[in-house]
């Protein structure tokens, strides 16, 4: 499903507007990613928790030649499905 698919689908499910859907898609992705930026965690029960792991700075190798690279830190998006979520799915 792409975004204009998932849009389509909560106009549908909402009984909303293809514009209001897709105003409150855009208002959830930049409330998440500004919640995420500041280092807060999301947590929507049943659904799942959007969160940030740090990655530390580590020595990696380049697969071509084999050298040894060094790999930066950094800050990743991490999703970990709720109960509900993963039960709905493993049906």
């Amino acid at each position: 499903m792409n975004r204009s698919e998932l849009i389509d689908a909560m106009a549908a499910e909402a009984k909303i507007t293809k514009a209001d859907a897709g105003r409150a898609l855009d208002s959830f992705i930049n409330s998440t990613t500004k919640a995420l930026k500041k280092g807060d965690k999301l947590t929507l029960v049943g659904f799942g928790t959007f969160s940030i792991s740090k990655r530390e700075a580590r020595t990696g190798r380049n697969p071509q030649t084999g050298k040894a690279i060094k790999i930066k830190a950094k800050k990743v998006a991490k999703f970990k499905p709720g109960a509900t979520l993963a039960k709905t799915v493993n049906k």
